[in-house]
């Protein structure tokens, strides 16, 4: 595995094919309080690229125009989080997407475990460390185990999508699965609308 280190944006020119695997890390976990630190990025072919944000201007063109391309797909673990910190930081839209999240709620109804570490020690075989989690993103050099960490995270997200793809066909819930997936950007855009926690599908007989 080779990590890639980009300050600020993707570099000119780099094509990370039809479909690119992504995740973020933040300041904290509320939009509106926390910052986007890191994007990390994967082609699936076992290598990484890790870019640090060049807060608060978030000047990336290369890394906004391949968030918004149509004709890439873009995978995450619990996307709703990472395409609501781009579309309030960076101002894009990130379609289309696939969430490994929702993939594995939908096809695996025997467990009530879907994490990211959950799904690759079962589908993968591969035991992800997440000692680097909680620390500070926000620092003005990362440490080897912060990329490392962070490059660990998108990493196996093509090959779950394999493994979840199949199972959805199985039991018969690609279609769902293909909705909820379209969905996403819209649910993101009811969370920074103010409907975060709110269920506008639910009923209440009161």
């Amino acid at each position: 595995m080779t990590v890639f280190y980009h300050e600020g944006d993707l570099p000119e020119g780099l094509d990370l094919g039809a479909s690119v695997a992504i995740d973020s890390e933040t300041m904290g976990l509320r939009f509106r309080r926390d910052q986007l630190c890191v994007v990390q990025l994967s082609a699936g072919d076992g290598h990484a690229h890790v870019v640090r944000m060049a807060r608060p201007g978030y000047d990336c063109p290369n890394l906004k125009k391949l968030l918004a391309d149509p004709n890439v797909l873009k995978l995450f673990h619990y996307g709703r989080f990472d395409i609501g910190m781009f579309e309030l930081h960076l101002g894009v839209t990130t379609s289309p997407v696939y969430c490994t999240k929702i993939a594995s709620k939908l096809a695996r109804t025997y467990t009530d475990r879907h994490g990211l570490k959950d799904l690759t020690r079962e589908l993968l075989a591969v035991d992800l460390s997440k000692a680097q989690q909680s620390s500070d993103w926000g620092a003005a050099t990362l440490s080897p185990e912060q990329l490392a960490y962070a490059a660990s995270d998108v990493l196996h997200l093509h090959a779950l999508k394999e493994k979840l793809d199949i199972m959805l066909a199985r039991e018969g819930r690609d279609h769902l699965a293909k909705a909820a997936m379209a969905f996403l950007p819209h649910r993101v855009k009811l969370d920074l609308a103010g409907w975060e926690d709110c269920d506008i599908f639910a009923h209440s007989w009161a």
